[in-house]
């Protein structure tokens, strides 16, 4: 906060931010992580509860066992590790899914991660690492909910799709909106993900495709660190803001 409101020792009140604001690369910044967000957040929001609720449904005791067990191995790779991984997957020439590549025209490297397919890439990367854990988790919040409450419905005639649509998803929503408060604050930081494309792909993906990549720059390239914690100031209070809003809107904090 000190470096974000002064300039070279002395009160510079809210100058650097008018510096920040005013950069050409700030705006598409935005632009990228938030289109790369409503990817990840919605894909989270989704496709988690879905795996969690089939995996929660399955009435074999080792056969969900193992299915946990496989989606949480991915979490184990490092943030780096599993960019250096997607790199021989996203490159047609070595992947071994090279024809799924292919059957969306994609032939070389360069083409794969040309910006326009960035925000999916991230999401699949960003998915594949984390949703096992999540998974892990909301597994476990099912297992919180009353069995008795589920028997009732099953006695109503409730089948499974509305058992899971209208009372466990319902009673899962502090588990979701936390999920959605922590994705947040990790996806408002994107900055390993485009950092290693950048220089894998040697300027296809821009230096400067992300905020915190645009703070980095400022600081050790451009030497300016008063608009890097400029940047990073801004990035904090909206990270924060938007996560108000699921913890409110999601009950949070709410007793049961």
């Amino acid at each position: 906060m000190y470096l974000a409101f002064t300039a070279d020792g002395t009160f510079a009140g809210v100058q650097n931010f008018i510096q920040v604001f005013g950069d050409y690369r700030f705006l598409p910044a935005v632009a990228n992580v938030a289109i790369y967000l409503i990817f990840y957040l919605l894909s989270l929001l989704v496709f988690v509860v879905l795996l969690a609720l089939v995996v929660h449904s399955l009435g074999n005791r080792w056969l969900s066992s193992g299915f946990r067990f496989v989606y949480y191995i991915p979490g184990a790779l490092a943030g780096a590790s599993s960019v250096m991984l997607w790199l021989f997957l996203l490159d047609p020439s070595v992947s071994p899914v090279a024809f799924l590549l292919r059957a969306f025209g994609l032939e070389t490297f360069v083409q794969t991660v040309s910006v326009e397919n960035l925000p999916v890439i991230f999401t699949v990367v960003a998915f594949w690492t984390g949703a096992g854990g999540w998974i892990v988790i909301m597994y476990g919040a099912l297992n919180n909910i009353s069995a008795d409450v589920l028997e009732a419905a099953r006695i109503d005639g409730a089948g499974r799709v509305q058992t899971a649509w209208h009372i466990q998803i319902p009673l899962l929503r502090k588990w979701i909106s936390y999920m959605a408060v922590m994705s947040l604050a990790a996806g408002t930081q994107l900055f390993v993900e485009p950092r290693v494309l950048s220089q894998a792909s040697k300027g296809v993906v821009p230096p400067d495709y992300s905020i915190n990549q645009l703070a980095y720059l400022y600081a050790f390239r451009q030497g300016d660190f008063n608009g890097s914690a400029a940047i990073s100031l801004l990035l904090l209070v909206v990270a924060a803001a938007l996560s108000a809003i699921f913890v409110f809107r999601g009950g949070l904090f709410e007793r049961d």
